[in-house]
Protein backbone atom coordinates (compact mmCIF):
# COMPACT_ATOMS: atom_id res chain seq x y z
CA UNK A 1 0.00 0.00 0.00
CA UNK A 2 1.01 3.44 -0.80
CA UNK A 3 2.85 5.27 2.04
CA UNK A 4 0.83 8.23 3.60
CA UNK A 5 1.77 12.12 4.71
CA UNK A 6 -0.13 14.35 6.84
CA UNK A 7 0.52 17.61 6.68
CA UNK A 8 0.98 18.86 9.97
CA UNK A 9 3.33 21.90 10.28
CA UNK A 10 0.93 24.97 9.37
CA UNK A 11 1.06 27.42 12.44
CA UNK A 12 -3.07 27.86 11.43
CA UNK A 13 -3.17 31.40 12.10
CA UNK A 14 -6.97 31.73 11.24
CA UNK A 15 -7.78 29.26 14.13
CA UNK A 16 -7.02 31.53 16.58
CA UNK A 17 -7.04 31.87 19.14
CA UNK A 18 -7.73 28.35 19.71
CA UNK A 19 -3.93 27.84 18.28
CA UNK A 20 -2.17 30.61 20.19
CA UNK A 21 -0.94 27.32 22.79
CA UNK A 22 -1.22 24.56 20.61
CA UNK A 23 -1.33 23.24 17.28
CA UNK A 24 -4.41 22.80 14.74
CA UNK A 25 -3.88 19.22 14.42
CA UNK A 26 -4.13 18.63 18.42
CA UNK A 27 -7.62 20.98 18.21
CA UNK A 28 -10.49 18.85 19.02
CA UNK A 29 -13.90 18.23 17.11
CA UNK A 30 -16.68 16.22 18.73
CA UNK A 31 -14.32 14.69 21.72
CA UNK A 32 -11.48 13.65 19.27
CA UNK A 33 -8.38 15.62 17.90
CA UNK A 34 -7.86 16.48 14.07
CA UNK A 35 -4.19 14.48 14.22
CA UNK A 36 -5.90 11.08 15.64
CA UNK A 37 -8.68 11.46 13.22
CA UNK A 38 -6.44 11.96 10.29
CA UNK A 39 -4.57 8.62 11.43
CA UNK A 40 -7.44 6.24 12.20
CA UNK A 41 -8.31 7.42 8.27
CA UNK A 42 -5.14 6.25 6.76
CA UNK A 43 -4.88 3.12 9.22
CA UNK A 44 -8.02 2.44 8.03
CA UNK A 45 -7.41 2.42 4.45
CA UNK A 46 -4.16 0.27 4.70
CA UNK A 47 -1.30 3.29 4.59
CA UNK A 48 1.95 2.31 4.24
CA UNK A 49 4.38 4.46 6.46
CA UNK A 50 2.87 6.86 7.90
CA UNK A 51 4.90 10.48 8.64
CA UNK A 52 4.10 13.57 9.62
CA UNK A 53 5.82 16.75 9.68
CA UNK A 54 6.27 19.53 11.89
CA UNK A 55 7.38 23.04 12.61
CA UNK A 56 3.92 25.23 14.75
CA UNK A 57 4.83 23.99 18.22
CA UNK A 58 5.84 20.21 16.93
CA UNK A 59 6.71 19.28 20.70
CA UNK A 60 3.53 18.61 21.57
CA UNK A 61 2.62 16.70 18.06
CA UNK A 62 5.88 14.55 18.57
CA UNK A 63 4.95 13.54 22.47
CA UNK A 64 1.30 13.40 21.03
CA UNK A 65 2.67 10.52 18.33
CA UNK A 66 5.62 8.80 20.80
CA UNK A 67 5.72 5.01 20.87
CA UNK A 68 3.65 4.90 17.50
CA UNK A 69 4.81 3.68 14.72
CA UNK A 70 4.81 7.16 12.59
CA UNK A 71 7.83 8.56 11.40
CA UNK A 72 8.57 12.64 11.73
CA UNK A 73 9.83 15.27 9.37
CA UNK A 74 11.04 17.76 11.23
CA UNK A 75 10.42 21.25 9.76
CA UNK A 76 11.41 23.25 12.86
CA UNK A 77 14.27 25.32 11.70
CA UNK A 78 12.45 26.39 8.22
CA UNK A 79 8.30 25.77 6.97
CA UNK A 80 8.43 24.68 3.81
CA UNK A 81 4.64 24.38 2.47
CA UNK A 82 3.36 21.48 0.87
CA UNK A 83 6.01 20.77 -1.55
CA UNK A 84 8.45 21.49 -0.05
CA UNK A 85 7.41 19.26 2.88
CA UNK A 86 6.59 16.21 1.28
CA UNK A 87 10.03 16.42 -0.87
CA UNK A 88 11.74 16.84 2.54
CA UNK A 89 9.85 13.57 4.01
CA UNK A 90 10.43 11.62 0.87
CA UNK A 91 13.69 9.53 2.38
CA UNK A 92 11.05 8.44 5.31
CA UNK A 93 7.90 7.60 2.81
CA UNK A 94 10.65 5.51 0.22
CA UNK A 95 7.81 4.71 -2.38
CA UNK A 96 6.48 6.55 -4.85
CA UNK A 97 3.18 7.09 -4.98
CA UNK A 98 2.01 8.43 -2.00
CA UNK A 99 -0.98 9.40 -0.32
CA UNK A 100 -0.93 13.02 1.33
CA UNK A 101 -3.89 14.34 3.86
CA UNK A 102 -4.76 17.30 5.10
CA UNK A 103 -5.55 16.59 8.81
CA UNK A 104 -7.76 19.67 8.79
CA UNK A 105 -10.75 18.54 6.90
CA UNK A 106 -13.51 16.21 8.59
CA UNK A 107 -15.15 13.65 6.49
CA UNK A 108 -18.36 11.01 6.35
CA UNK A 109 -19.14 8.47 4.33
CA UNK A 110 -16.89 6.43 2.14
CA UNK A 111 -13.10 6.96 3.31
CA UNK A 112 -11.04 9.22 0.83
CA UNK A 113 -8.06 7.25 1.31
CA UNK A 114 -9.52 3.88 0.24
CA UNK A 115 -11.52 5.17 -2.76
CA UNK A 116 -8.38 7.02 -3.94
CA UNK A 117 -6.83 3.91 -4.17
CA UNK A 118 -9.59 2.08 -5.85
CA UNK A 119 -9.47 4.47 -8.68
CA UNK A 120 -5.71 4.89 -8.94
CA UNK A 121 -4.49 4.08 -12.94
CA UNK A 122 -0.89 4.51 -12.48
CA UNK A 123 -0.70 3.93 -16.94
CA UNK A 124 -2.84 7.49 -16.94
CA UNK A 125 -2.16 9.54 -13.78
CA UNK A 126 0.53 11.06 -11.64
CA UNK A 127 -2.03 13.00 -9.57
CA UNK A 128 -5.26 12.03 -8.60
CA UNK A 129 -6.78 14.21 -6.27
CA UNK A 130 -10.21 14.05 -4.57
CA UNK A 131 -12.71 16.35 -4.69
CA UNK A 132 -16.07 17.67 -3.10
CA UNK A 133 -18.43 19.93 -5.28
CA UNK A 134 -18.40 24.06 -4.22
CA UNK A 135 -21.91 23.68 -2.95
CA UNK A 136 -21.66 20.73 -0.91
CA UNK A 137 -17.83 22.02 0.74
CA UNK A 138 -18.73 23.20 4.52
CA UNK A 139 -16.86 25.99 6.03
CA UNK A 140 -15.57 26.34 2.52
CA UNK A 141 -14.51 30.13 1.91
CA UNK A 142 -14.14 31.56 -1.86
CA UNK A 143 -14.26 30.25 -5.07
CA UNK A 144 -13.89 26.31 -6.75
CA UNK A 145 -10.10 25.25 -7.60
CA UNK A 146 -11.04 22.67 -10.13
CA UNK A 147 -13.20 21.49 -13.48
CA UNK A 148 -13.86 18.08 -14.12
CA UNK A 149 -14.14 17.17 -17.37
CA UNK A 150 -16.08 13.75 -18.79
CA UNK A 151 -12.80 11.50 -18.51
CA UNK A 152 -11.72 12.86 -15.05
CA UNK A 153 -8.95 15.13 -15.74
CA UNK A 154 -8.50 18.05 -13.73
CA UNK A 155 -8.22 21.62 -14.98
CA UNK A 156 -8.18 25.28 -13.21
CA UNK A 157 -10.82 27.55 -12.12
CA UNK A 158 -14.50 25.46 -11.96
CA UNK A 159 -17.04 24.35 -9.13
CA UNK A 160 -15.00 21.62 -7.50
CA UNK A 161 -12.74 21.88 -4.27
CA UNK A 162 -9.67 20.16 -3.63
CA UNK A 163 -11.02 18.33 -0.34
CA UNK A 164 -7.70 18.00 0.99
CA UNK A 165 -6.35 14.49 0.11
CA UNK A 166 -4.91 12.64 -3.00
CA UNK A 167 -2.42 10.10 -4.10
CA UNK A 168 1.07 11.72 -6.38
CA UNK A 169 4.04 10.74 -7.83
CA UNK A 170 6.95 12.25 -6.25
CA UNK A 171 9.72 11.89 -8.62
CA UNK A 172 9.01 15.66 -10.32
CA UNK A 173 9.43 17.19 -7.15
CA UNK A 174 13.27 17.51 -7.98
CA UNK A 175 12.59 19.06 -10.89
CA UNK A 176 11.73 22.29 -9.01
CA UNK A 177 14.30 24.58 -7.66
CA UNK A 178 12.32 26.32 -4.42
CA UNK A 179 13.07 24.93 -1.28
CA UNK A 180 9.79 26.31 -0.05
CA UNK A 181 6.91 26.12 -2.48
CA UNK A 182 3.56 24.67 -2.90
CA UNK A 183 2.23 21.64 -4.50
CA UNK A 184 0.71 23.77 -6.87
CA UNK A 185 3.16 23.85 -9.07
CA UNK A 186 3.61 19.98 -9.13
CA UNK A 187 -0.03 19.75 -10.18
CA UNK A 188 0.04 22.55 -13.02
CA UNK A 189 2.93 20.50 -14.29
CA UNK A 190 0.94 17.62 -14.45
CA UNK A 191 -2.44 19.11 -15.77
CA UNK A 192 -0.21 20.71 -18.23
CA UNK A 193 0.64 17.16 -19.38
CA UNK A 194 -3.06 15.69 -19.25
CA UNK A 195 -1.66 13.45 -15.87
CA UNK A 196 -3.56 14.74 -13.63
CA UNK A 197 -7.31 13.64 -12.36
CA UNK A 198 -9.64 14.14 -10.19
CA UNK A 199 -12.52 11.92 -8.21
CA UNK A 200 -15.30 13.15 -6.18
CA UNK A 201 -16.33 12.32 -2.63
CA UNK A 202 -20.05 11.32 -2.21
CA UNK A 203 -20.15 11.91 1.50
CA UNK A 204 -20.20 14.91 3.81
CA UNK A 205 -16.98 17.38 4.60
CA UNK A 206 -16.07 20.05 6.46
CA UNK A 207 -13.18 22.26 6.11
CA UNK A 208 -12.04 23.39 9.76
CA UNK A 209 -10.17 26.68 8.63
CA UNK A 210 -11.84 28.88 11.40
CA UNK A 211 -13.45 28.24 14.92
CA UNK A 212 -16.65 29.05 13.26
CA UNK A 213 -16.44 25.94 11.73
CA UNK A 214 -16.14 23.54 14.38
CA UNK A 215 -19.85 23.37 14.90
CA UNK A 216 -20.57 22.63 11.34
CA UNK A 217 -18.25 19.90 11.50
CA UNK A 218 -19.77 18.61 14.53
CA UNK A 219 -23.16 18.80 12.99
CA UNK A 220 -22.46 17.21 10.31
CA UNK A 221 -21.15 14.26 12.21
CA UNK A 222 -23.89 14.32 14.27
CA UNK A 223 -26.01 13.83 11.53
CA UNK A 224 -23.82 10.90 10.11
CA UNK A 225 -24.59 9.29 13.56
CA UNK A 226 -28.64 9.63 13.03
Amino acid sequence: MPPLMIFAAGKGTRMAPLTDSRPKPLIEVAGRNLLDRALQMGQAAGAGQIVVNTHYLGQQIRDHLAGSAVLISDESDLLLETGGGLRKALPLLGASPVMTLNPDVIWTGTNPLTALQLAWDARRMDALLMLVAHDRARGRVGPGDFRLDHTGRISRKGDFVYAGCQIIRTERLAEIDEDIFSLNRLWDLMIAEGRAYGVTHPGGWCDLGRPETIPLAEAMLAEDVV
